[in-house]
Protein backbone atom coordinates (compact mmCIF):
# COMPACT_ATOMS: atom_id res chain seq x y z
CA UNK A 1 0.00 0.00 0.00
CA UNK A 2 2.80 2.35 0.90
CA UNK A 3 4.51 1.57 -2.37
CA UNK A 4 1.34 2.49 -4.32
CA UNK A 5 1.08 5.89 -2.58
CA UNK A 6 4.70 6.65 -3.29
CA UNK A 7 4.22 5.76 -6.94
CA UNK A 8 1.23 8.16 -7.28
CA UNK A 9 3.17 10.92 -5.55
CA UNK A 10 6.09 10.48 -7.89
CA UNK A 11 3.71 10.60 -10.91
CA UNK A 12 2.07 13.86 -9.70
CA UNK A 13 5.43 15.48 -9.13
CA UNK A 14 6.43 14.47 -12.62
CA UNK A 15 3.26 16.01 -14.24
CA UNK A 16 3.29 19.28 -12.27
CA UNK A 17 5.92 20.99 -14.44
CA UNK A 18 4.00 19.97 -17.53
CA UNK A 19 0.82 21.59 -16.17
CA UNK A 20 2.67 24.80 -15.35
CA UNK A 21 4.18 24.80 -18.80
CA UNK A 22 0.73 24.39 -20.36
CA UNK A 23 -0.65 27.35 -18.39
CA UNK A 24 2.24 29.50 -19.49
CA UNK A 25 1.53 28.68 -23.15
CA UNK A 26 -2.22 29.66 -22.96
CA UNK A 27 -2.47 32.90 -20.89
CA UNK A 28 -5.81 34.35 -19.88
CA UNK A 29 -6.84 37.19 -22.33
CA UNK A 30 -7.73 40.61 -20.87
CA UNK A 31 -10.87 42.24 -22.38
CA UNK A 32 -10.25 45.56 -24.22
CA UNK A 33 -12.67 48.51 -24.65
CA UNK A 34 -10.87 50.90 -27.01
CA UNK A 35 -13.59 53.54 -27.27
CA UNK A 36 -14.60 53.35 -23.60
CA UNK A 37 -18.25 52.82 -24.44
CA UNK A 38 -18.73 49.92 -22.05
CA UNK A 39 -18.74 47.27 -24.78
CA UNK A 40 -15.57 45.23 -25.15
CA UNK A 41 -13.85 45.13 -28.49
CA UNK A 42 -13.30 41.36 -28.57
CA UNK A 43 -15.59 38.85 -27.02
CA UNK A 44 -13.72 35.66 -27.83
CA UNK A 45 -12.09 35.41 -24.40
CA UNK A 46 -15.38 33.89 -23.22
CA UNK A 47 -16.70 30.52 -24.10
CA UNK A 48 -20.22 31.82 -24.58
CA UNK A 49 -20.83 31.75 -28.36
CA UNK A 50 -24.49 32.74 -28.24
CA UNK A 51 -23.36 36.05 -29.77
CA UNK A 52 -20.78 36.75 -32.46
CA UNK A 53 -17.16 36.37 -31.49
CA UNK A 54 -16.47 40.06 -31.96
CA UNK A 55 -18.82 41.96 -29.72
CA UNK A 56 -18.22 45.71 -30.46
CA UNK A 57 -19.02 46.41 -34.11
CA UNK A 58 -17.84 50.01 -33.72
CA UNK A 59 -14.74 49.57 -31.53
CA UNK A 60 -12.94 52.77 -32.48
CA UNK A 61 -15.45 55.08 -34.22
CA UNK A 62 -17.83 55.84 -31.36
CA UNK A 63 -17.54 59.51 -30.27
CA UNK A 64 -16.83 60.08 -26.60
CA UNK A 65 -19.99 60.26 -24.53
CA UNK A 66 -22.30 58.83 -27.18
CA UNK A 67 -24.90 56.29 -26.17
CA UNK A 68 -24.40 52.93 -27.86
CA UNK A 69 -26.54 49.92 -28.67
CA UNK A 70 -25.77 46.31 -27.75
CA UNK A 71 -23.25 46.11 -30.57
CA UNK A 72 -21.25 49.08 -29.31
CA UNK A 73 -22.39 51.43 -32.08
CA UNK A 74 -23.80 54.93 -31.46
CA UNK A 75 -27.60 55.02 -31.30
CA UNK A 76 -29.00 56.66 -34.46
CA UNK A 77 -32.78 56.50 -34.19
CA UNK A 78 -33.59 58.20 -37.51
CA UNK A 79 -30.82 56.32 -39.38
CA UNK A 80 -29.38 59.48 -40.92
CA UNK A 81 -25.78 58.64 -40.04
CA UNK A 82 -25.55 61.13 -37.15
CA UNK A 83 -25.71 59.69 -33.60
CA UNK A 84 -28.67 60.82 -31.52
CA UNK A 85 -26.43 62.59 -28.99
CA UNK A 86 -25.12 64.86 -31.76
CA UNK A 87 -28.22 65.03 -33.96
CA UNK A 88 -29.76 68.53 -33.87
CA UNK A 89 -32.65 67.41 -36.07
CA UNK A 90 -33.85 64.06 -34.69
CA UNK A 91 -36.63 62.35 -36.57
CA UNK A 92 -35.43 63.24 -40.08
CA UNK A 93 -37.42 61.18 -42.63
CA UNK A 94 -35.67 58.16 -44.06
CA UNK A 95 -33.62 58.81 -47.18
CA UNK A 96 -33.29 62.57 -46.66
CA UNK A 97 -29.77 63.93 -47.06
CA UNK A 98 -28.48 65.64 -43.94
CA UNK A 99 -25.54 67.80 -42.95
CA UNK A 100 -22.91 66.97 -40.33
CA UNK A 101 -25.28 67.80 -37.46
CA UNK A 102 -28.10 65.61 -38.81
CA UNK A 103 -30.31 68.36 -40.26
CA UNK A 104 -31.86 68.17 -43.76
CA UNK A 105 -29.79 70.04 -46.34
CA UNK A 106 -31.13 73.48 -47.36
CA UNK A 107 -29.05 74.39 -50.42
CA UNK A 108 -30.54 77.85 -51.02
CA UNK A 109 -30.65 78.81 -47.35
CA UNK A 110 -34.30 79.88 -47.38
CA UNK A 111 -35.23 77.91 -44.30
CA UNK A 112 -37.02 75.16 -46.24
CA UNK A 113 -35.05 71.89 -46.63
CA UNK A 114 -34.38 70.66 -50.16
CA UNK A 115 -36.71 67.68 -49.90
CA UNK A 116 -39.66 70.02 -49.18
CA UNK A 117 -38.54 72.99 -51.27
CA UNK A 118 -40.70 73.44 -54.39
CA UNK A 119 -38.60 76.39 -55.56
CA UNK A 120 -34.94 75.37 -55.15
CA UNK A 121 -32.38 78.02 -55.94
CA UNK A 122 -34.27 80.97 -54.44
CA UNK A 123 -31.88 83.97 -54.25
CA UNK A 124 -30.38 84.67 -50.85
CA UNK A 125 -32.40 87.01 -48.66
CA UNK A 126 -35.69 86.51 -50.52
CA UNK A 127 -38.67 85.83 -48.26
CA UNK A 128 -40.41 82.55 -49.03
CA UNK A 129 -43.64 80.75 -48.21
CA UNK A 130 -43.84 77.35 -46.44
CA UNK A 131 -43.11 75.61 -49.75
CA UNK A 132 -39.86 77.52 -50.20
CA UNK A 133 -41.17 79.71 -53.02
CA UNK A 134 -40.71 83.50 -53.11
CA UNK A 135 -43.66 85.41 -51.67
CA UNK A 136 -46.16 86.81 -54.15
CA UNK A 137 -48.37 89.00 -51.96
CA UNK A 138 -50.72 90.20 -54.69
CA UNK A 139 -50.99 86.80 -56.38
CA UNK A 140 -50.18 88.10 -59.85
CA UNK A 141 -47.58 85.45 -60.60
CA UNK A 142 -44.60 87.77 -60.14
CA UNK A 143 -42.77 87.33 -56.80
CA UNK A 144 -42.53 90.34 -54.53
CA UNK A 145 -38.79 90.78 -54.98
CA UNK A 146 -39.27 91.21 -58.75
CA UNK A 147 -42.67 92.93 -58.69
CA UNK A 148 -42.39 96.61 -59.67
CA UNK A 149 -46.12 97.14 -59.12
CA UNK A 150 -47.06 95.43 -55.83
CA UNK A 151 -50.72 95.29 -54.92
CA UNK A 152 -52.02 94.59 -58.44
CA UNK A 153 -55.41 92.86 -58.37
CA UNK A 154 -55.27 89.17 -59.17
CA UNK A 155 -57.66 89.51 -62.13
CA UNK A 156 -55.62 92.23 -63.87
CA UNK A 157 -53.37 91.21 -66.74
CA UNK A 158 -49.77 92.14 -66.09
CA UNK A 159 -46.41 92.31 -67.84
CA UNK A 160 -43.18 90.56 -66.81
CA UNK A 161 -42.53 93.20 -64.12
CA UNK A 162 -45.88 92.61 -62.44
CA UNK A 163 -47.36 95.87 -63.72
CA UNK A 164 -50.79 96.17 -65.40
CA UNK A 165 -50.63 95.90 -69.18
CA UNK A 166 -50.74 99.14 -71.11
CA UNK A 167 -51.16 97.88 -74.67
CA UNK A 168 -51.28 101.27 -76.37
CA UNK A 169 -48.51 102.76 -74.24
CA UNK A 170 -50.48 105.85 -73.23
CA UNK A 171 -49.67 105.53 -69.54
CA UNK A 172 -53.14 104.27 -68.61
CA UNK A 173 -53.36 100.51 -67.92
CA UNK A 174 -55.73 98.49 -70.07
CA UNK A 175 -58.16 97.74 -67.24
CA UNK A 176 -58.69 101.49 -66.72
CA UNK A 177 -58.31 102.65 -70.32
CA UNK A 178 -61.62 103.81 -71.82
CA UNK A 179 -59.97 104.56 -75.15
CA UNK A 180 -57.88 101.49 -75.89
CA UNK A 181 -55.76 101.68 -79.00
CA UNK A 182 -54.81 105.34 -78.74
CA UNK A 183 -52.02 106.00 -81.28
CA UNK A 184 -48.47 106.09 -79.93
CA UNK A 185 -47.31 109.50 -78.81
CA UNK A 186 -50.79 110.95 -78.38
CA UNK A 187 -51.37 112.69 -75.06
CA UNK A 188 -54.28 111.28 -73.09
CA UNK A 189 -56.34 112.13 -70.04
CA UNK A 190 -56.73 109.99 -66.91
CA UNK A 191 -59.14 107.70 -68.74
CA UNK A 192 -56.65 107.01 -71.54
CA UNK A 193 -58.52 109.14 -74.05
CA UNK A 194 -56.84 111.81 -76.18
CA UNK A 195 -56.40 114.99 -74.20
CA UNK A 196 -57.04 117.06 -77.30
CA UNK A 197 -58.96 116.62 -80.50
CA UNK A 198 -62.16 118.57 -81.00
CA UNK A 199 -61.65 122.07 -79.65
CA UNK A 200 -65.11 123.49 -80.22
CA UNK A 201 -68.09 123.10 -82.49
CA UNK A 202 -66.95 123.31 -86.08
CA UNK A 203 -63.20 123.33 -85.28
CA UNK A 204 -60.59 120.66 -84.67
CA UNK A 205 -57.20 120.93 -82.97
CA UNK A 206 -54.84 120.77 -85.92
CA UNK A 207 -52.28 123.21 -87.24
CA UNK A 208 -49.55 121.72 -89.45
CA UNK A 209 -47.03 124.07 -91.04
CA UNK A 210 -44.78 123.53 -94.08
CA UNK A 211 -41.57 124.85 -95.58
CA UNK A 212 -41.70 127.21 -98.53
CA UNK A 213 -42.88 125.43 -101.65
CA UNK A 214 -43.03 122.04 -99.82
CA UNK A 215 -45.87 119.69 -98.91
CA UNK A 216 -44.02 116.97 -96.91
CA UNK A 217 -45.42 116.40 -93.40
CA UNK A 218 -42.76 116.92 -90.73
CA UNK A 219 -42.26 114.35 -87.98
CA UNK A 220 -42.78 116.94 -85.26
CA UNK A 221 -46.50 117.04 -86.14
CA UNK A 222 -46.98 113.29 -85.60
CA UNK A 223 -48.42 113.72 -82.12
CA UNK A 224 -50.79 116.52 -83.07
CA UNK A 225 -52.14 114.62 -86.07
CA UNK A 226 -52.42 111.51 -83.88
CA UNK A 227 -54.58 113.34 -81.37
CA UNK A 228 -57.05 114.29 -84.08
CA UNK A 229 -57.04 110.72 -85.39
CA UNK A 230 -57.73 109.40 -81.88
CA UNK A 231 -60.63 111.80 -81.48
CA UNK A 232 -62.10 110.50 -84.73
CA UNK A 233 -61.75 106.91 -83.58
CA UNK A 234 -63.59 107.73 -80.38
CA UNK A 235 -66.33 109.43 -82.40
CA UNK A 236 -67.11 107.01 -85.27
CA UNK A 237 -69.59 109.40 -86.91
CA UNK A 238 -67.20 112.33 -86.98
CA UNK A 239 -66.01 113.61 -90.37
CA UNK A 240 -63.26 116.15 -90.90
CA UNK A 241 -62.48 118.58 -93.70
CA UNK A 242 -58.78 119.33 -94.11
CA UNK A 243 -58.06 122.81 -95.40
CA UNK A 244 -54.77 123.75 -97.03
CA UNK A 245 -53.20 127.23 -97.21
CA UNK A 246 -50.08 128.94 -98.55
CA UNK A 247 -48.24 132.21 -98.26
CA UNK A 248 -48.20 134.72 -101.14
CA UNK A 249 -44.91 133.59 -102.67
CA UNK A 250 -45.70 132.61 -106.28
CA UNK A 251 -48.85 132.92 -108.36
CA UNK A 252 -52.40 132.15 -107.28
CA UNK A 253 -52.76 129.04 -109.50
CA UNK A 254 -49.48 127.64 -108.24
CA UNK A 255 -50.41 128.18 -104.60
CA UNK A 256 -53.85 126.65 -105.05
CA UNK A 257 -52.25 123.43 -106.34
CA UNK A 258 -49.64 123.56 -103.57
CA UNK A 259 -52.31 123.93 -100.88
CA UNK A 260 -54.17 120.92 -102.32
CA UNK A 261 -51.00 118.83 -102.18
CA UNK A 262 -50.54 119.79 -98.54
CA UNK A 263 -53.99 118.67 -97.46
CA UNK A 264 -53.64 115.49 -99.48
CA UNK A 265 -50.34 114.79 -97.70
CA UNK A 266 -51.96 115.20 -94.28
CA UNK A 267 -54.90 113.02 -95.31
CA UNK A 268 -52.53 110.28 -96.50
CA UNK A 269 -50.64 110.51 -93.20
CA UNK A 270 -53.84 110.02 -91.19
CA UNK A 271 -54.98 107.11 -93.33
CA UNK A 272 -51.68 105.23 -93.56
CA UNK A 273 -50.27 106.01 -90.13
CA UNK A 274 -53.36 106.05 -87.92
CA UNK A 275 -55.84 103.97 -89.89
CA UNK A 276 -58.51 106.64 -90.42
CA UNK A 277 -60.93 105.78 -93.24
CA UNK A 278 -60.29 108.00 -96.27
CA UNK A 279 -64.04 108.49 -96.69
CA UNK A 280 -64.15 110.40 -93.40
CA UNK A 281 -61.60 112.96 -94.58
CA UNK A 282 -62.47 115.63 -97.15
CA UNK A 283 -59.90 118.07 -98.46
CA UNK A 284 -59.95 121.62 -99.74
CA UNK A 285 -57.08 123.80 -100.98
CA UNK A 286 -57.52 127.56 -100.55
CA UNK A 287 -54.15 128.66 -101.86
CA UNK A 288 -53.12 132.15 -100.72
CA UNK A 289 -56.65 133.46 -100.19
CA UNK A 290 -56.95 132.96 -96.40
CA UNK A 291 -53.85 134.19 -94.58
CA UNK A 292 -53.89 134.31 -90.77
CA UNK A 293 -50.79 136.50 -90.49
CA UNK A 294 -49.18 139.25 -92.59
CA UNK A 295 -47.15 137.93 -95.52
CA UNK A 296 -44.76 140.83 -95.13
CA UNK A 297 -42.51 138.91 -92.69
CA UNK A 298 -40.98 135.44 -92.75
CA UNK A 299 -42.70 134.64 -89.47
CA UNK A 300 -46.06 135.59 -90.90
CA UNK A 301 -45.51 133.63 -94.10
CA UNK A 302 -44.53 130.57 -92.02
CA UNK A 303 -47.86 130.66 -90.16
CA UNK A 304 -49.75 130.95 -93.44
CA UNK A 305 -48.15 127.79 -94.92
CA UNK A 306 -50.49 125.44 -93.05
CA UNK A 307 -53.19 122.75 -92.95
CA UNK A 308 -56.09 123.07 -90.54
CA UNK A 309 -59.12 120.88 -89.80
CA UNK A 310 -62.82 121.60 -89.62
CA UNK A 311 -65.57 119.35 -88.27
CA UNK A 312 -68.23 118.65 -90.89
Amino acid sequence: MRKAIQAVFIFVIFLFPLVLSSCATYPVRVPVDSDKDGVYDNYDYRHDFTKPQYYDKCPTSTPAGAKVDEWGCPVDTDKDGVPDDFDKCPGTPAGVKVDKVGCPIDSDGDGVPDYLDKCPGTPAGVKTDPAGCPLDSDGDGVPDYLDKCPGTSADVKIDKDGCPLDSDGDGVPDYLDRCAGTPAGVKTDQDGCPAAGIEEAGRAALHVEFDTGKFAVKKKYHEEIGQLAAAMKNNPNLKIRLEGHTDNVGGAAYNEKLSKRRVDAVKKYMVETFGIEASRLNTKGYGLTRPIAPNTTEEGRQKNRRVEAVVE
